[in-house]
């Protein structure tokens, strides 16, 4: 598997921790999997120089349409980027806000894939079967490749696991990966 770290960023969907009531972030040993798991491949590619960006939720309470579907998660202020990532550290990092499933409606994230010079991206993060679907049908929408490191990511709401990642390789023409081959790639 090659990457090219010039035209490749990671991308990080909603591996959070919470303060208060969360009906959807809660710790568990398949959460901390994933948080460990992104957090190999988010130091990989700090290393290498490439941008990782953190889309996170930060739902509005009373407003957004989720909270009507999946209760109250999410909300601004009460979550942020799990610890292990060091959201922020990394000379490259970027931490955008979303409202809807997809990373890219309604932020800037495709204005900063483009002017990063991005054509690829390297997927982890959670609901597979939600935010990181939506989120991989915009940029295969928007014309960017994908990796999804299959163990850096989860379903939890809706669906099964294998289902998400075969709708990623045969709708999408995702490439699935694991952690330690994705790290291995980032550090050759």
């Amino acid at each position: 598997m090659r990457i090219d770290k010039n035209t490749t960023a990671v991308l990080v969907i909603d591996v959070l921790v919470t303060e208060g009531d969360d009906t959807l972030y809660n710790p568990s040993p398949d959460e901390e999997r994933v948080a460990r798991n992104s957090a190999r491949v988010v130091d990989a590619a700090r290393t290498a120089g490439m941008p990782v960006i953190f889309c996170d939720d930060a739902h509005i309470p009373g407003v957004d349409k989720e909270l009507e579907l999946w209760g109250e998660h999410g909300v601004a202020g009460k979550a942020v980027p799990n610890p292990l990532l060091k959201a922020g550290s990394g000379a490259r990092d970027f931490i955008l806000q979303k409202r809807r499933y997809s990373g890219f409606f309604g932020t800037s994230l495709d204005l900063l894939l483009r002017e990063l010079g991005v054509k690829t991206l390297v997927v982890v993060g959670e609901d597979t079967n939600i935010c990181v679907l939506h989120t991989l049908a915009d940029a295969y929408y928007l014309g960017y490749a994908s990796f999804v490191v299959e163990d850096a990511t989860r379903t939890f709401l809706c669906g099964t696991q294998e289902a998400g990642i075969e709708h990623f390789q045969k709708c999408f023409g995702s490439v699935i990966t694991t952690t330690d081959d994705m790290v291995s790639a980032l550090e050759a």
